[in-house]
């Protein structure tokens, strides 16, 4: 980008500002999808100039949303727009610590709210677990984050796989990632296993949108006991494997087997996903 262009997306991002500040209240629920669907139709059109300056309104009006939200919530928009998951982390303790006014990467000074850990991972896991039950993922590198963040704060939390705060209600398997998790442990760790893990991560394969969706032949949640290679027990045809509830599959089975003191090579095997998992979302995220 030239000077002329920087110049630009700074006097539209000001003006947007202005007027984005004083209407933030009055703006509808769709306007946000209307930008999303406008950025698409630019970058399908190849106008670098109009994605551009669209991206830069909806993070403006994103930002101003967020500071009218709970502090976890804003927490989650700052996790959401830091890509280094070491500043992640950073930002992870200073918020547990109370929060504050700190100087970012590039000298500005933030702001950084005080919120607790759980807080934030169950209102990540809240936002994901709306955005997987849909029949069809709207933004996968939103998903991408939202997955890291909820991850990262429960690893944080201190508890482990174990730590009872993490059980969020998954009483039962879903099957379509009960059946992927069964074919990636069959197979021996690399790298065909983490091609499979990144085609399904990146929505191919088991995690494709099915476009039968549109007729309504999802269930609209998740269905349980499934088993490889085996038929749906209820007749419904389940939801695609999500990242979400891939990993969150994977803690549970982790921790029926660490539960039961039987650690092993399938102990081994399942971190090995869960920890590939991770750095296949970090690189779809940012």
């Amino acid at each position: 980008m030239n000077m002329d262009e920087a110049s630009e997306e700074v006097a539209v991002e000001l003006a947007a500002q202005g007027v984005i500040g004083k209407r933030v209240d009055q703006m509808e629920s769709g306007f946000i999808m209307a930008l999303d669907y406008m950025i698409q139709l630019a970058e399908k059109d190849q106008d670098d100039k109009r994605k551009t300056l669209l991206e830069v309104i909806k993070e403006t009006v994103l930002s101003h949303l967020t500071k009218k939200c709970p502090p976890h919530v804003q927490v989650i928009g700052l996790l959401c727009r830091t890509p280094k998951k070491e500043s992640r982390q950073e930002l992870l303790r200073r918020v547990a610590g109370g929060g504050g006014v700190f100087k970012s990467e590039n000298g500005t000074k933030v702001h950084i709210p005080g919120a607790n850990l759980n807080d934030i991972a169950n209102q990540a896991d809240d936002l994901l677990e709306t955005m997987e039950t849909r029949p069809v993922v709207p933004d996968r590198k939103l998903l991408a984050r939202l997955v890291l963040i909820r991850e990262e704060a429960r690893n944080m939390m201190g508890g482990g796989i174990l730590d009872e705060r993490n059980d969020r209600g998954l009483n039962t398997l879903p099957e379509a990632e009960v059946n992927f998790l069964t074919k990636l442990v069959a197979l021996k760790p690399g790298n065909t296993v983490q091609k499979m893990i990144k085609n399904v991560m990146q929505g191919k394969d088991e995690g494709a949108d099915n476009s039968d969706s549109a007729e309504g032949h999802y269930t609209g949640g998740r269905v349980s006991s499934g088993i490889a290679g085996r038929k749906s027990v209820t007749g419904r045809k389940p939801l695609p494997v999500r990242p979400g509830m891939f990993l969150e599959t994977v803690s549970k089975v982790l921790g029926g087997i660490y539960a039961g003191n039987d650690s092993g090579i399938t102990a081994q095997h399942l971190e090995w996903v869960h920890q590939k998992t991770l750095q296949i979302l970090q690189e779809i995220a940012f």
